[in-house]
C-alpha cells in the first residue's frame, strides 16, 4: 500500500455508495482535511450519518496524529458490516481503517499471526494457506475486518470455541490521547478486555496478533430432526467430539418444529472440492435469488425446508478448512435495498434452556409477524473476561436472518419485536447482542450487560472528553441516558 501524497482525493465506499472527500496531508503529524461532509453508510442502507471529515490511514502513526491533532468526536468504521450505528456519529472525525491492512509478522511454528487491524479475513486466508494454517475463530463470512471483528468479538460455527478474544494473544490500540498501547491478558487487561467486544468505545484497535490453527480436510454430514431432539443430540453426539471444526443447525420458519444439524468432520478423505478458498470475485446469482424467494413467499419457506435444503445437502462433500471459511457476502446481496433490506439480530442463551427459548422465539415471530428467512443455531464457550461479554457462560447463539421493508412503519414493527425478543432472551437467562439495530432500553442493555459499569469507568479514565462516539454509545453511554 502507498503512503498519501501531500494533496490527494480520497474515495470512501459507503456500502455502494462513493463519497469524494477532499483530503489535505501536510505532513505526516500534522493532518488538515477539508470541511467537506460525507455520508457512511452500513451494508443495510438503513442508517446513513452525516460526519464531518474522513480519513483513511495508512499507518498507526497517521493514526495517533488524527487523534491527537484532531478535536470532537471520532467514529471508527472497516468493512460497514455493524447494522445499527456503531460505525459512524454525526460531525465527527471517521476514521476508515480499511487501508491500515498489512500482515506485519507469521510465525509458521507457534501458528501466530500478527496483523494491522483493517486486514479482511479473507486477505489472511490468502496469506496463510500457503503455509497450511487456517484462522482459528472468525465469523462465518471473510470479507469482516480484523479491527471490527475485534470490537464487536465476533464468533463463528466453531465447536470448541467461542468469542474471538479466545484466539487473541494481544492488540495495540490508540488511546483518546494519541497514545499507543500494547494489550493482552497479562499486560494492561483492563484496555484488553475492555477494547475487545468494546465497539470502539475506547480507542481504535490498529493492530493484533492472532492465534492460528491447522488447515485440513473436513467432511460434511448432515442430521435432520424435531427441535425437541436438538439439546440431546447436541450433547451426546456434537459438543465433545473431538473430530467436529464446524457446526450449525438451522431451525426452520415459521413453525421451527424442526432442525437440520450441519457439521463439519476431520477427514482423511479426499476432496471434492479442488480449490483451496471459495472464488473471489464471484457474480453470485442463484443464492440471493433463492434467498429472496424465499423472503418473499410463504410457500418459499417450506419449499427450502423440504425440498430446497434437502437437494442442496445430498452427496459426499470434502472440502478444505480454509474454503469453508472463505465464504463471501456477495452471496446474500440482492439487486437493491431500496424498498426492502436483509438483517441480522442475534441472541444468546444457556444451552440448558433451548427448548425454553425456541417456544419463546417462536411465539414473538408468531405474534409480530415477522418474515425470517433463517435462524442458524451456533455454540460458543464463556468469554474468558471482557467487560461487555455476551457468553459469561456456556451458550448457544441464535443468529437471525431476517427482512424488513424501508420505510418508517416498517422499521417500527422491527423495534418492536426486537425488544420483545430480547425479553424472550432475558428471560431464558440470556442476552442480545450489540452490532444491530439500536432498540434496546437503558434497561435492557444493564440487565444484559452485567459489567457495562466496569466498561464506562474505564472509559471514563481512557477517554475522559468522551471522544469516541457513535449511535450505540450514544444511545447507552450513561451521560444520555434518561
Amino acid at each position: 500500500m502507498k503512503r498519501l501524497s501531500k494533496a490527494a482525493v480520497v474515495f470512501i465506499c459507503a456500502a455502494g455508495t462513493v463519497t469524494p472527500i477532499a483530503l489535505l496531508n501536510s505532513g505526516d503529524s500534522d493532518l488538515e482535511y477539508s470541511p467537506l461532509e460525507t455520508v457512511i453508510n452500513d451494508v443495510t442502507q438503513l442508517n446513513p450519518i452525516r460526519v464531518a471529515r474522513a480519513l483513511a490511514p495508512h499507518s498507526v502513526e497517521e493514526v495517533s496524529d488524527a487523534v491527537r491533532s484532531s478535536v470532537g468526536p471520532i467514529s471508527i468504521g472497516g468493512g460497514r458490516f455493524s447494522q445499527g450505528g456503531q460505525i459512524a456519529y454525526e460531525q465527527s472525525l471517521h476514521l476508515d481503517m480499511r487501508e491500515l491492512d498489512r500482515v506485519l509478522h507469521l510465525d509458521i511454528d507457534r501458528r501466530r499471526l500478527t496483523v494491522q487491524a483493517g486486514i479482511t479475513w479473507r486477505e489472511i486466508q490468502e496469506y496463510i494457506d500457503p503455509y497450511n494454517l487456517a484462522v482459528k475463530i472468525m465469523q462465518t463470512y471473510a470479507n469482516f475486518t480484523v479491527g471490527g471483528s475485534l470490537s464487536v468479538n465476533v464468533h463463528g460455527r466453531y465447536i470448541g470455541e467461542g468469542p474471538l478474544v479466545r484466539s487473541v494473544e494481544s492488540i495495540k490500540i490508540v488511546l483518546a490521547d494519541g497514545s499507543v498501547v500494547q494489550a493482552s491478558a497479562s499486560q494492561n487487561p483492563e484496555i484488553f478486555y475492555g477494547a475487545i467486544g468494546g465497539y470502539g468505545g475506547l480507542g481504535v484497535i490498529v493492530e493484533a496478533t492472532l492465534q492460528l490453527d491447522v488447515n485440513e480436510k473436513i467432511e460434511r454430514r448432515v442430521t435432520p430432526m424435531a427441535s425437541s431432539e436438538y439439546l440431546d443430540h447436541f450433547r451426546a453426539n456434537v459438543r465433545d467430539n473431538p473430530d467436529i471444526v464446524f457446526h450449525n443447525a438451522a431451525i426452520y420458519p415459521p413453525k421451527y418444529d424442526k432442525v437440520r444439524d450441519i457439521s463439519w468432520y476431520r477427514t482423511d478423505k479426499e476432496v471434492t472440492v479442488g480449490e483451496r478458498l471459495m472464488p473471489a470475485d464471484v457474480d453470485y446469482y442463484w443464492s440471493p435469488l433463492l434467498s429472496n424467494f424465499v423472503a418473499k413467499h410463504g410457500f418459499g419457506k417450506w419449499l427450502r425446508q423440504n425440498l430446497m435444503d434437502p437437494i442442496f445437502y445430498m452427496g459426499d462433500r470434502v472440502v478444505w478448512r480454509n474454503y469453508e471459511a472463505s465464504y463471501d457476502v456477495d452471496m446474500l446481496e440482492q439487486k437493491s435495498r431500496a424498498q426492502a433490506t436483509d438483517a441480522l439480530r442475534e441472541y444468546f442463551v444457556p444451552i440448558a434452556r433451548f427448548d425454553e427459548f425456541v417456544h419463546r422465539m417462536s411465539a414473538v415471530f408468531r405474534d409480530h409477524d415477522v418474515n425470517i428467512i433463517n435462524v442458524s443455531i451456533r455454540h460458543a464457550l464463556p468469554d474468558p473476561g471482557t467487560l461487555l461479554a455476551w457468553a459469561e457462560e456456556e451458550v448457544f447463539a441464535f443468529v437471525i436472518y431476517y427482512r424488513q421493508g424501508t420505510d418508517q412503519a416498517a422499521k417500527d414493527r422491527v423495534k418492536a419485536w426486537s425488544l420483545a425478543m430480547i425479553d424472550a432472551a432475558l428471560a431464558s437467562g440470556g442476552t442480545y447482542y450489540l452490532p444491530y439495530q439500536v432498540f434496546a432500553s437503558p434497561e435492557q442493555f444493564r440487565e444484559a450487560y452485567p459489567r457495562h459499569r466496569e466498561f464506562f469507568e474505564l472509559k471514563r479514565r481512557l477517554d475522559p472528553n468522551n471522544r469516541f462516539r457513535n449511535k450505540l454509545w450514544q444511545r447507552h453511554y450513561p451521560e444520555n441516558w434518561h
